[in-house]
């Protein structure tokens, strides 16, 4: 029988190539210097993965369906963390990756996602009840439609609180949600020409849960039903690549929810997380410790 881990995991797990560029962005015609490269476990679940075992929790994840190219990363790279892969799917094809160029502040990610949804076929896995019950948290990447929806079905039923990153106001995702993440970028979508107080009071009103809504380097707003919004600016830091960031603050929410923080330190704790995060590269090489974090973010 398996043990249960503090934490589940459904969603995407990736195997990453990431680029660092030496003298800024990509630009027409002309040539680019890589400064690093790096072929690393990836994706919003696997990013996740990687930074809770940091914090010191342990983790179950499932998801995507792992190819030959990814599988040896994701064994070799997990083998000694705090990380259980029995739950995934491995195939014999090569396998799901993407392709990320980055320059500080800008990043492009590259890939097949387009073509794989379109598809029509499944190409990850339906998640265990088994693997649910007992954990003390979750957290749902919402893009696995039937099956998104089954882990969040799940988590109701053993009162497992759950985190899910951009999910709109009307879904069940976000409805039953302990903390739903929104970013900028999935806000300019969805709620064009709308203000962020317009778009938190939205999102909160539709909840029982937590609704943040972070803007990259702008201010934080989040708040609860029947409550005021509140801010949060982010921490100062030096950036050095912005890949991982959003699920890093994702990690972040999912260990201020294991242990009990209160909103305002879930936030504060999640967004040192993120902090620490585009101060470094590769994020999976140098994910946040625990001391660092709590140093940052004064708890």
């Amino acid at each position: 029988m398996k043990q249960h881990a503090d934490v589940y995991l459904f969603g995407q797990v990736l195997g990453t190539h990431s680029f660092l560029l030496k003298d800024g962005f990509l630009r027409p015609d002309e040539y680019s210097e890589i400064q690093e490269q790096y072929f690393l476990p990836g994706g919003e679940t696997g990013t996740a993965a990687t930074v809770l075992d940091s914090l010191g929790v342990s983790v179950r994840m499932d998801g995507t369906w792992i190819g030959t190219e990814v599988a040896p990363l994701l064994k070799a790279f997990y083998a000694e963390k705090n990380v259980d892969l029995s739950s995934l799917q491995f195939t014999d094809s090569p396998g799901v990756m993407d392709y990320v160029v980055i320059a500080g502040l800008v990043r492009s990610p590259m890939g097949r996602f387009q073509t794989l949804f379109a598809s029509g076929e499944r190409w990850w896995s339906v998640p265990k009840e088994e693997d649910i019950a007992g954990c003390r948290a979750a957290a749902i990447d919402p893009y696995f439609r039937e099956e998104s929806l089954l882990a969040a079905k799940y988590c109701q039923a053993h009162g497992v609180p759950y985190v899910t990153i951009d999910c709109p106001h009307d879904s069940l995702l976000h409805r039953d949600a302990a903390v739903n993440v929104v970013s900028k970028e999935c806000t300019g979508e969805l709620y064009a020409g709308w203000t962020p107080e317009e778009i938190v009071t939205k999102l909160k009103e539709a909840s029982d849960g937590l609704t943040i809504l972070t803007q990259g380097g702008g201010e934080m707003l989040y708040g609860r039903k029947g409550q005021p919004i509140r801010r949060m600016k982010p921490f100062p830091v030096e950036v050095r690549s912005t890949l991982g960031a959003g699920d890093t603050f994702k990690a972040g929410c999912v260990y201020g929810l294991v242990h009990g923080m209160s909103d305002d330190e879930l936030v504060r704790f999640a967004s040192a997380c993120s902090g620490i995060a585009i101060s470094r590269f590769p994020l999976p090489l140098h994910p946040p410790k625990l001391e660092e974090v709590r140093a940052l973010a004064g708890l």
